[in-house]
């Protein structure tokens, strides 16, 4: 069987830097967020018209963009959730970007990352947005509510040697909803640049699981959220990329997983896996097949993983406790886009294969993955 290839469709330099791109739903237009060398927020859309791209609007704010999600848009209004670099969560309407529909200080420093839920799904609750930030915390929004979150999740402070070890916070680089295929389940997965993994349930406002590997998470992301957990993929500073399976929690060992150390390593014109370890900024599922998913490497390089179940998921213990069985993961495509990192990445929701990606090149590039439908 051939494998899929990755092929770079359109490129686009631009004079700033890249620090997120997402396709708008229903449409052949992405936006791109990033930061000026003034350190002011641009936003950028794009169209993708026959062989070129067209840019359609441009915006700039005072503060540099961070992070954005359409998860809690409905296609009718296709409002985009951004977090800056002032701590600021804003949601724009794209047809009018200049006013906010919503804005909050959201965090006392840099948001990392955001997620949202609650815009396409049916049945599944209210619309909400997850930040988190620098500053440690982990916090839900429900715009409707107002200015306060709906949920503040603060780490307590570190304690150490140092004179102000007590006020430091852990730094929040990831948050992913999950478990959210109706209106009462939600979960936030978030990871922190300690390599601590946390399960908040939002129902019970309690820490479901908790676990630590070994260097910072940088990307977390579940396989779908229209059905109860089912796995979970996470990314770390230093090459690593582990799955877990989510059916499944031990009551001692927690959820299983299968890890790959090398996943950061670039990649040869020949397909060879070389050079040192580095960070795998990024993973992406194939929407319209989530044991499919793309990561996105410290090297300039991305790769297309395929997740193998095994024969059995669930298995008992010694003591009759049941137990989650980590399946396998597959390389199956691998290409260099860059010489410096591919940091975001976003599969086209409704075409199949077609995403958009970010590197810190100072470049926007569509991509085009053949066969996905024939692994």
């Amino acid at each position: 069987m051939d494998k899929p290839q990755i092929i770079e469709h359109l490129h686009e330099a631009v004079n700033y830097t890249v620090y997120d791109t997402k396709w708008i739903p229903l449409s052949a237009k992405f936006v791109v967020l990033g930061s000026k060398p003034n350190s002011h927020g641009i936003m950028e859309i794009y169209e993708l018209n026959e062989q070129k791209l067209e840019k359609i609007k441009c915006i700039e704010k005072q503060a540099a963009f961070k992070c954005g999600t359409f998860g809690a848009a409905s296609m009718r209004n296709r409002h985009m959730a951004i977090g800056d670099f002032e701590g600021r969560l804003q949601v724009l309407d794209l047809e009018r970007p200049e006013l906010a529909v919503y804005n909050v200080k959201a965090h006392s420093s840099i948001i990392n990352c955001i997620d949202a839920i609650g815009g396409t799904q049916l049945e599944c609750g209210a619309p909400e947005i997850a930040t988190g930030s620098r500053d440690g915390a982990v916090r839900v929004w429900e715009i409707r509510q107002g200015q306060t979150p709906v949920v503040d999740i603060a780490p307590p402070a570190q304690m150490g040697d140092g004179v102000n070890s007590a006020h430091m916070r852990r730094d929040c680089w990831a948050v992913a909803f999950g478990n959210t295929y109706n209106s009462e389940e939600r979960i936030v997965a978030a990871g922190y640049d300690n390599g601590d993994l946390k399960l908040f349930d939002l129902r019970s406002l309690s820490v479901r699981w908790e676990a630590t590997i070994k260097n910072g998470i940088c990307d977390v992301e579940f396989d779908r959220r229209d059905i109860p957990m089912n796995k979970m993929a996470v990314t770390t500073l230093e090459g690593g990329l582990l799955v877990y399976d989510m059916r499944t929690q031990h009551p001692s060992k927690g959820f299983s997983h299968v890890e790959e150390r090398n996943a950061g390593r670039s990649v040869g014109s020949n397909g060879v896996i070389n050079g040192p370890k580095a960070t795998v900024w990024t993973v992406r599922h194939v929407p319209q097949n989530r044991d499919i998913f793309l990561t996105g490497g410290g090297t300039g390089s991305i790769r297309l993983w395929k997740y193998e179940y095994p024969d059995r998921r669930v298995i008992d213990d010694a003591d009759g406790n049941k137990e989650g069985v980590p399946g396998k993961l597959q390389m199956v495509s691998a290409v260099t886009l860059s010489s410096q990192p591919v940091h975001s990445f976003d599969w086209h929701p409704d075409k199949l294969g077609l995403a958009v990606a970010g590197a810190f090149d100072q470049s926007v590039r569509v991509l085009i993955t053949t066969k996905l439908n024939t692994l």
